[in-house]
């Protein structure tokens, strides 16, 4: 990894963490045992649910149904997870198989194409084992060839016993995408209970022969009515012939998924019959089923233990408000289920009818989802990709004997190989064999409803939450780093260091002498921390923020290099990373690494004394003197990654993690003893980023390397060393592409790579979108998301929804076309780059509205209610931490009550009216003070 590549991720990833809210599984519900009873009170049956019913804990401020929520995605789309169908079959691409280490068959396949429609040709390549399939996209070099093990090992597949050999019979392409469909169906077949009030046992339930009134309003609002005779789409089980499962069914499409709904009231019903076991056979074997119980809340509620079924693992139940005209959810979930969102809105009550249809669908197809992940199914699909597996590779063994070995040496970037024109001639005929074969698999698969349709819904293509503002049109720098300022951007380019306000002119701040690698802007301590130089030079200084201000308010002469020696920390020459505390608590912290020593450093401050008359007018231009060194800590090499954890007390159970060689360690502050965190079992490594994510106030990291991303749990301290073993709450996922940086924006985390920006629930890793961006680069993070690039972030679908819309359709392609590359640029023409943003409170909703002050324009507040006091112009904060936010309303309540002196009302009153306009802002909630 190069230098600039380290200074570019930790300028933009290390204090992206706890500042950007802390995430939660209470979000997601908790474990509980539910026992039903019968009607003398007797214990039938229990079990070990997750029960999703909104947040308590949440204060809400808003009346049920008026909220609008951004988060409401399919988990892991089909049309960006089946790579098969979508990327390789009817176009040429190469097949391989070979065998492991351990004697285990495997199959490679790999394509050149271009990403969604956008001129980056890339290698999208997979690789098919018994534990699952591998996803990569490998960027495409036309002076570079790339070779079959250099794929298998970014794989982190290196030793084989049989090295792969390629397939050359075009009928391999029906095999892979048998298996591919393993992955999971892309049509859902879900079961509708209906249950009285009062009736608390499954054959009650499935006994009702009609429903209310009520109840048909909502299967009308789920989907249309369709007579089961004839029909010709996707049936989920149901009898389409002779009636033996009814004459009709709900069904209906969703963001391109049939779904097909076995409601009770319209199965087959039997008066002698008490169990209903037809209507039990259809219901009892969906994975997932809706329970709509009518009654008040205050009725005897349904528990899944009511329902004797071994298959079905997600409930939801639902419960219809006449008075209001409103849905009420709650979801059931087998302990063994991973988590999966959207979460439940809180309280969890929807008056907007076609948003509580979205809502359910989209929370149904993503438990089915998961539910294939638990053992009970995961097992099963391995067993079965297994034997497919071996199979397939018995029946290819003896065709590969006659195979010409030449050919899985050539590289993938020519789709001829250099051969005489008679065995070009063969070759060209058998690629167009392959290509028709592949187009017609394409179009019978599509025909059949084995792949997501064509057909979606109004929603499908609704505004989504990473979608990106232009900040500045043509930026014409290089920029190296950057961190927000208020509503600006503080940019390190080759021209020297700028201020950049959306629609203004830029502002220069230092000349081109002071070369800035790293970077951090703390309004609320009236800071810059800035890493300048390289090698031996290179120095960490302090500026105040003020007094930068100021010297662009005056237009004084724009500062050089040489005009810093003031502001230069001590001890700090030759460093290559430095890291600061994301919780500004009592205390800042900076450890700065000089190749393998760590040096921290503290600043101490009085929070009430931030950014008051007094400390602008007192404090020295240089905060240098402020700074106190504290301790050196030495490790075996030099960090790549650097990331500082804060314990529960804050006393001296503080961390530093930091990324050397394979392993990540957790290195104490207080005794710079080191402990292991995680080992990287891979040849190579590429250490991106570690990410520290609050839970409930306990630290966890996100540890990113290579194509993985791994969350730990980092308990206290314990003893004198850290508890770091795996537990329950760990959990790892791969990115498609090796990103270069991430950032983490609860509910998502966000992986950037030279031309994507590949999108992952914090909460499990699942993928919900990937948005191609040409030319990407990540500029800062600490507020919005700042980038630069050729193109900017649009909706859900891109492309995408082009390519679904002619699959119908296929083009027909020559034997040996390729992918179309991108045009190369005139001799001397620059591509024209911009500057684009998203927003944070897009990504977080609603939990986070700060409007921010650009430092170019100032806020004059203006205070009437002391005397003496006129006005003074303030700078908005970003880096409140949840005890400054509660120490600072906490006395501005006692103040505003009288309690406090005359005296302390008039020094501090000021700074808290500037601390409330910060803690309102940042709660997106009105605080009156009375």
């Amino acid at each position: 990894m190069s230098l600039y590549a380290v200074n570019l991720v930790h300028s933009v990833s290390e204090d992206l963490g706890c500042r950007r809210g802390e995430f939660s599984r209470k979000h997601y519900g908790s474990v509980e045992l539910l026992i039903s009873s019968d009607a003398d009170g007797a214990i039938q049956r229990a079990g070990r649910f997750r029960v999703e019913n909104g947040s308590s804990g949440e204060n809400t401020d808003y009346a049920p149904g008026t909220w609008h929520r951004t988060d409401v995605h399919l988990e892991n789309p089909e049309y960006h997870t089946r790579w098969y169908f979508k990327y390789f079959l009817g176009k040429v691409h190469q097949n391989y198989l070979g065998t492991d280490a351990e004697k285990n068959p495997f199959f490679l396949s790999v394509v050149l194409s271009d990403q969604n429609n956008q001129r980056i040709p890339q290698y999208h390549s997979i690789l098919w084992r018994k534990t699952g399939t591998q996803k990569i996209c490998l960027p495409y070099s036309p002076t570079k060839t790339l070779s079959v093990k250099s794929i298998l090992s970014a794989m982190s597949l290196d030793k084989f016993e049989k090295s792969p050999r390629e397939i050359f019979h075009p009928e391999i392409q029906k095999d892979l995408l048998v298996l591919e469909e393993q992955e999971g169906s892309v049509n859902f077949k879900f079961g509708v209970l209906y249950a009285k009030d009062g009736q608390l046992t499954d054959d009650e339930m499935f006994s009702n022969e009609t429903g209310s009134e009520s109840f048909q309003r909502f299967l009308h609002l789920l989907g249309d009515t369709i007579t089961l005779k004839g029909w010709s789409g996707y049936r989920g089980g149901l009898d389409t012939k002779n009636d033996t499962t009814g004459t009709c069914s709900i069904y209906t499409v969703f963001q391109g998924h049939e779904i097909m709904f076995h409601v009770s009231t319209m199965l087959p019903y039997s008066r002698e019959n008490k169990q209903q076991v037809e209507r039990k056979r259809h219901i009892g074997n969906d994975i997932v089923t809706i329970i709509f119980q009518e009654g008040e809340d205050s009725s005897p509620a349904f528990k899944p233990s009511m329902i004797r079924s071994h298959f079905t693992h997600i409930f939801a139940l639902v419960r219809y408000n006449k008075q209001n005209d409103s849905y009420r959810l709650k979801i059931f979930s087998e302990e063994s289920v991973p988590l999966f969102g959207p979460p439940l809105p809180s309280p969890p009550v929807f008056t907007n009818h076609q948003e509580f249809r979205d809502f359910v669908l989209v929370k149904l197809i993503n438990g089915e989802k998961a539910t294939l992940e638990t053992p009970t199914f995961s097992q099963k699909r391995q067993r079965t990709l297994d034997m497919l597996i071996r199979s397939l590779y018995q029946d290819m063994s003896p065709d590969l004997h006659k195979g010409n070995n030449m050919l899985n040496r050539r590289s993938f970037s020519d789709v001829l190989p250099e051969s005489p024109k008679s065995t070009r001639k063969k070759e060209e005929a058998r690629q167009a064999e392959f290509v028709r074969l592949g187009q017609a698999l394409k179009l019978k698969t599509t025909v059949k409803g084995d792949t997501t349709t064509n057909l979606a819904t109004a929603g499908f293509c609704k505004k989504e939450p990473w979608e990106s503002q232009s900040f500045c049109s043509n930026f014409p720098h290089e920029v190296v780093c950057a961190d927000s300022w208020g509503q600006s951007l503080l940019v390190s380019t080759d021209a020297g260091i700028l201020l950049i306000d959306d629609g203004q002119p830029s502002v220069p701040v230092f000349d081109k002498t002071l070369q800035i690698k790293q970077m951090n802007v703390l309004e609320a301590l009236d800071l810059l921390i800035a890493r300048t130089d390289k090698g031996k030079d290179s120095r960490v200084l302090v500026f105040r923020l003020s007094a930068i201000q100021k010297a662009i308010e005056t237009k004084k002469m724009i500062r050089s290099k040489y005009d810093c020696r003031e502001n230069k920390l001590e001890r700090t020459k030759g460093c290559h990373l430095y890291a600061i505390n994301t919780h500004h608590g009592s205390e800042l912290r900076i450890v700065v690494a000089i190749r393998n020593k760590l040096l921290l450093v503290t600043k101490k401050y009085n929070s009430l004394n931030i950014l008051t008359s007094t400390s602008l007018l007192s404090s020295p231009e240089s905060p240098v003197e402020e700074f106190q060194y504290i301790r050196e800590i030495c490790l075996s090499d030099p960090p790549v990654v650097m990331t500082l954890v804060d314990g529960p007390t804050g006393d001296s159970d503080n961390m530093i993690c930091v990324a050397y060689r394979h392993q990540f360690d957790l290195v104490s502050e207080s005794t710079g003893e080191s402990y292991r965190l995680h080992h990287v079992e891979t040849n190579r490594v590429n250490f991106v980023a570690a990410i520290d994510v609050y839970e409930d106030g306990e630290a966890g990291l996100f540890l990113c390397y290579n194509y993985v991303c791994q969350y730990r749990k980092v308990y206290p301290f314990s003893g004198g060393s850290p508890l770091i073993q795996p537990s329950a709450y760990d959990f790892h996922f791969s990115w498609n592409q090796v990103p270069y940086a991430v950032v983490c924006a609860f509910p998502y985390v966000l992986a950037f790579t030279t031309d994507s920006i590949e999108i992952r629930l914090v909460v499990n890793g699942n993928l919900v979108h990937t948005a191609v961006v040409p030319e990407l680069q990540l500029v800062a993070s600490r507020s919005d998301i700042y980038f630069k690039a050729t193109a900017a972030v649009s909706g859900s679908f891109d492309s995408t929804s082009k390519e679904m819309s002619s699959k119908s359709s296929p083009q027909t392609l020559t034997a040996y076309e390729k992918p179309e590359f991108p045009l190369p640029s005139l001799e001397g023409e620059v591509p024209c780059k911009n500057l684009y943003k998203i927003p944070l409170s897009n990504l977080v909703g609603r939990s986070i509205e700060r409007p921010l002050k650009s430092p170019l324009a100032h806020k004059v507040i203006t205070t009437t209610t002391l005397s003496g006091f006129t006005s003074l112009p303030v700078t908005h904060s970003l880096s409140l931490s949840r005890m400054e936010i509660k120490e600072i309303a906490s006395r501005t309540r006692k103040e505003l009550l009288g309690k406090l002196s005359s005296f302390l009302s008039v020094t501090y009153h000021l700074t808290n009216k500037h601390m409330l306009s910060n803690l309102c802002t940042i709660t997106g909630r009105f605080v009156s003070c009375s």
